[in-house]
């Protein structure tokens, strides 16, 4: 009992520090000539409204691609007025017949919103691999919970284009495809743990750059 409450005590007293700094900072503009932490980078000196606006967004990006998509974002590397608010942002371009292939961002969940052609998008929860599916047109949502494999395709016969928010100023990204067969993971590893042949993981690594 007395062991359970002086490790209450020495929560609190870890957790009041933080609680503190969260009342009297309003902000923490990230100051990118540092190095980034686990908590987010430190405080710029000096901040002016600059640093709470940022314009890349209104860029289509360039689907001239494998996938005919791009992804542009305005995460805390890009908009440094959003470190330490646990949020980013991020356009996302898809041309006719493109697709963002499976992925994960393991550090926030993702809130997509289409402005313009019709999107298909899914995601595979963990724990039963059940697939959730939806056709989304100019005006709707879908959330894609933190973690979970996700991916989304142009459905339609025009550009689609989305603006995605993140619950985390750096989501991360690793797409499934390119972690498998874009890099010099041995071919032979790669047929032990997909159940792909030989001949299969060759020609993916091919297209994809990768060795071994």
């Amino acid at each position: 009992m007395a062991n359970a409450m002086l490790l209450a005590v020495l929560v609190s007293f870890l957790v009041l520090p933080f609680s503190a700094l969260a009342l009297t900072q309003d902000f923490c503009v990230a100051d990118l000539a540092c190095p980034d932490t686990p908590a987010g980078y430190p405080c710029k000196k000096g901040v002016g409204p600059g640093d709470f606006y940022y314009h890349g967004l209104a860029t289509a990006g360039n689907t001239n691609n494998l996938i005919k998509a791009a992804v542009t974002p305005a995460f805390v590397g890009q908009f440094p007025g959003v470190n330490g608010l646990g949020i980013s942002a991020a356009r996302l371009d898809i041309a006719v017949g493109g697709v963002v292939p499976l992925h994960t961002h393991p550090a926030a969940s993702e809130l997509l919103f289409v402005t313009e052609g019709t999107i298909l998008a899914g995601f595979i929860s963990s724990s039963s691999n059940t697939v959730y599916t939806k056709t989304l047109y100019k005006g709707d949502i879908m959330v894609f919970p933190q973690g979970l494999l996700h991916y989304q395709y142009n459905g339609g016969s025009s550009p689609a284009v989305a603006l995605v928010a993140f619950s985390g100023p750096n989501p991360g990204l690793q797409i499934t495809d390119y972690a498998l067969f874009a890099n010099n993971l041995p071919s032979a590893v790669v047929e032990t743990v997909t159940f792909l042949d030989d001949a299969q993981v060759k020609k993916l690594k091919s297209v994809l750059g990768g060795t071994g």
